[in-house]
């Protein structure tokens, strides 16, 4: 009975051990990790989103060699992030790379790292600048919001005037376009939507709004949302504006239900992020375009700020990154479209 009992309890502890092996492991993966690496904890708002996947993995090549990485999906949920981001420094994190899910929460971020003199890094969603400045030790490293929109408003000005005989069904010389935003309050997104209208209309373009709605960054619900708007205006739309090409991926697959794309049934679609996918679309002729978010850089721009704030170096030591007067890295947006499609596929070997 004594054997049996003993036997009973190691099962059991092993057992444990690997349940708590593979509870861990659902939430942080790490990367680098070499003898006297320092350790950053890092968080991505959600693992499944198409752009920030890219960065991720980006971050995780750039890590080798310069920091052990304790990278950790946030399931777009903030209570959880807040959690993760205890629990990396409880590890002995020395710095701390944060893709918010909530840009609000980035003061509440700070107030964890201050007691403990810890760098942040924030990336891709852009805390406030009154945030920003509360702190000497955070940094952003991302994009200027607007010039997405600057750049995706030339670019569809230029794409319109080149094709309007085919492209203006009703022949009132104005763009009746739908867009599909980003998530509401996400500086992104907002200056996205803005800007490309007002460009177009600095441009000399005629535009008229028949729908705007958030799909939340998704292409699920981009999808759902094009649907709806082909029942209602059907060929009334003549151009399908996206905050990201995640959700113009979903306009497209709404599209191709209706019948687009084959014949003489076009529909031109614009994104932002330029992602393989989207390349991929542009060369089929399903997109007409899109904005390199260049995710490589992004992640590798994080990992190199990171690394040599956990190493008590200036942060752009090393590299070419130069910050700007709000502590920030700025990456260039690029226009891609099928004729220089090779920029874009460059950004993601």
């Amino acid at each position: 009975m004594a054997k049996i009992k003993k036997g009973f309890i190691l099962s059991l502890s092993v057992a444990s051990a690997l349940m708590l092996a593979a509870g861990c492991s659902n939430s942080t993966s790490g990367s680098g990790g070499g003898s006297g690496e320092p350790t950053v904890g890092a968080t991505i708002y959600k693992y499944d989103d198409n752009f920030m996947s890219y960065v991720r993995r980006a971050m995780e090549t750039s890590a080798k060699g310069k920091a052990k990485l304790l990278l950790n999906d946030s399931q777009n949920d903030q209570a959880k992030q807040m959690e993760q981001i205890d629990t990396v420094i409880a590890k002995g994190a020395k710095s701390l790379a944060i893709n918010l899910v909530d840009p609000k929460a980035a003061s509440t971020v700070i107030d964890k790292a201050k007691p403990k003199n810890l760098p942040v890094i924030f990336f891709n969603k852009e805390p406030d600048a009154s945030v920003m400045k509360s702190y000497d030790k955070a940094y952003y490293v991302g994009t200027t919001s607007s010039e997405a929109g600057v750049i995706q408003g030339k670019m569809i000005a230029k794409l319109w005037n080149a094709n309007k005989d085919k492209w203006d069904k009703n022949k009132d010389g104005k763009i009746q376009y739908v867009l599909l935003k980003g998530e509401p309050g996400h500086p992104d997104a907002e200056a996205r939507t803005k800007f490309v209208v007002d460009t177009l209309k600095e441009q000399g373009v005629d535009v008229e709004e028949l729908a705007m709605d958030t799909a939340m960054w998704d292409a699920t619900k981009a999808t759902e949302k094009m649907d709806a708007w082909l029942a209602k205006y059907s060929d009334k739309i003549e151009f399908v504006i996206a905050n990201n090409d995640g959700m113009a991926l979903g306009a497209i697959s709404s599209l191709e239900k209706a019948g687009y794309f084959s014949g003489d049934k076009v529909m031109p679609v614009v994104g932002v992020d330029a992602i393989p996918e989207a390349l991929e679309m542009i060369e089929k002729g399903k997109m007409v375009g899109t904005i390199l978010n260049d995710a490589k850089n992004q992640g590798a721009a994080t990992v190199q700020l990171a690394a040599n704030a956990a190493n008590g170096k200036e942060v752009t030591d090393g590299t070419d990154w130069k910050l700007d007067d709000m502590h920030s890295v700025r990456v260039p947006y690029v226009e891609v479209t099928k004729d220089n499609i090779q920029v874009g596929k460059d950004a993601y070997k």
